[in-house]
């Protein structure tokens, strides 16, 4: 009886003995494979609606002239013509002279947007003045108001400096600190850097200046980025001042550009699509190389306030 009994006391003390912990976590590691896959099925059918515009287009840069009419819709052109973008490119308009004066404007209008108002950024931050709040609040006051109620002051302005008809008339407002958005999220940036690292900085010989350039600025990786991406689309894709302020071809941008070649090439889908193609790649390829900085600056930049 002794035996039976140590017997079945083993048997006992088997089944209640806990299960292997590789058997446990390779349930859990099943269950968020599982658990990740589901969550990416739902994000890829959300995105495909947004997609599809941009598939279209892409699939229609490619058809040919008649391929575009036919129905139902042909996704993959059963002749790829890699010609509508030399078409569109240098054809009747030119195209990459207003892809040329859009670098211009975009280049020059990023160093005020980053570096002119990175300045103004830190000065509301970190310096102590009379009145700086108020200040703050009258510049970001100007936020709301819209583009259309200085746009005649603009104008007359602008004429007044015999700057009409060129592009420094679109590069100059930025030069001068006229993003009150991005002077916002510079100085909530600078809030979040502790600043007693200015302040040895001061200690070792640094000026106000020095402080700025060597300590804040690289610190300021993210919202750079983020300035810097907000910057190019807006003035890459800005339309309406280089409308009014702009009349003659060879100063015309991208924007403008694009709704001439629109009335030139109005039954010209593939052309078109190319043409839109090529406007739009800039865009795309910036933001998916610096993505990671811009969603961190946007997060970072409304810690503090």
């Amino acid at each position: 009886m002794s035996e039976k009994n140590l017997e079945l006391n083993l048997l006992t003390s088997a089944r209640r003995a806990p299960q292997p912990r590789s058997a446990f976590l390779s349930r859990k590691t099943l269950l968020e494979i599982l658990r990740q896959l589901i969550l990416y099925i739902i994000l890829i059918a959300g995105a495909l609606p947004f997609l599809f515009p941009l598939i279209f287009m892409l699939s229609t840069s490619l058809k040919s002239k008649g391929e575009v009419l036919l129905v139902p819709i042909r996704w993959i052109p059963s002749q790829i013509i890699w010609g509508n973008y030399y078409e569109a490119m240098f054809g009747y308009l030119p195209l990459y002279w207003f892809m040329l004066n859009t670098l211009k404007v975009v280049l020059g209008s990023l160093v005020g947007d980053v570096l002119v108002c990175a300045l103004v950024g830190y000065a509301f931050a970190r310096l102590r003045a009379p009145g700086r709040d108020i200040l703050f609040i009258i510049v970001l006051s100007t936020m709301m108001l819209p583009g259309q109620v200085v746009l005649v002051p603009t104008y007359i302005l602008f004429r007044y400096l015999h700057l009409l008809n060129s592009l420094w008339s679109l590069i100059l407002p930025n030069l001068l600190a006229g993003g009150a958005f991005f002077i916002f999220l510079f100085r909530q940036f600078f809030q979040t850097i502790n600043p007693e690292l200015g302040d040895a900085a001061k200690i070792d010989g640094c000026g106000l200046f020095g402080v700025f350039w060597r300590i804040y600025l690289p610190l300021s990786t993210p919202v750079l980025a983020t300035v810097a991406i907000f910057s190019f689309f807006w003035n890459w894709n800005n339309f309406l001042w280089p409308l009014i302020l702009i009349d003659a071809q060879d100063k015309f941008v991208l924007a403008v550009g694009l709704k001439l070649f629109q009335g030139a090439h109005t039954t010209e889908f593939p052309l078109l699509m190319a043409a839109s193609v090529i406007a739009l790649l800039p865009c795309l390829l910036l933001f998916f190389s610096a993505q990671k900085y811009f969603i961190q600056g946007v997060v970072v930049s409304g810690v503090k306030g």
